[in-house]
């Protein structure tokens, strides 16, 4: 069985998703220009984004990982409560950080974050993110930056427990493979 097997249709076409990609990071070079750009991955979600993202961006820039949650275990549903995880390897210092995330959901998480970060001293702090869900937003955040605007979706088991289809270079629903599940499931994948 191929992974696109459990695909039933495209959300956001692989030349839509580099088109997007190529947007965003031409407008992130204009606006970075002279800066000191240091765009930091929210891990694990947002890893190939941001490999995609720091090609199409044409000025020098650093990159650093953190790894945060506002998820306990395997829960969906944010706890409120952000908990770092794996902290940035640099110094942010008179540099200017934009933080690069695979889904703005709640804004719980970022939310927390952003504040955490500017009390390091950059110069700026911003949002990126390849997929928006305002309609899930529970806390006041923006991106600065946004991909595609998307519906509320929850994300299927079949993703979680197989990581390997980040690989599919689109945005996808699934096909109802398990009748305890709704007839659809949308997930991502980049």
């Amino acid at each position: 069985m191929s992974m696109h097997d459990d695909i039933k249709t495209i959300l956001v076409s692989e030349e839509q998703l580099k088109a997007k990609v190529a947007e965003l990071g031409a407008q992130i070079s204009r606006d970075y220009a002279g800066k000191n750009l240091v765009l930091v991955s929210i891990l694990k979600g947002s890893v190939v984004f941001m490999a995609d993202l720091m090609r199409a961006v044409s000025i020098p820039c650093n990159i650093d990982f953190m790894v945060v949650s506002s998820y306990g275990g395997s829960n969906t549903t944010t706890s409120g409560l952000v908990k770092i995880i794996k902290d940035l390897d640099g110094d942010l210092s008179g540099k200017d950080v934009l933080i690069v995330e695979d889904i703005l959901d709640t804004g719980v998480t970022l939310s927390n974050l952003v504040p955490m970060l500017k009390m390091r001293n950059p110069n700026s702090v911003k949002i990126c993110t390849i997929l928006d869900k305002p309609s899930r937003r529970k806390a006041d955040i923006q991106p600065d930056y946004e991909g595609f605007q998307v519906p509320d979706f929850p994300r299927s088991r079949s993703f979680l427990r197989r990581k390997k289809k980040r690989r599919i270079p689109c945005f996808w629903r699934l096909r109802n493979r398990d009748s305890a599940l709704p007839s659809t499931r949308i997930c991502r994948s980049t």
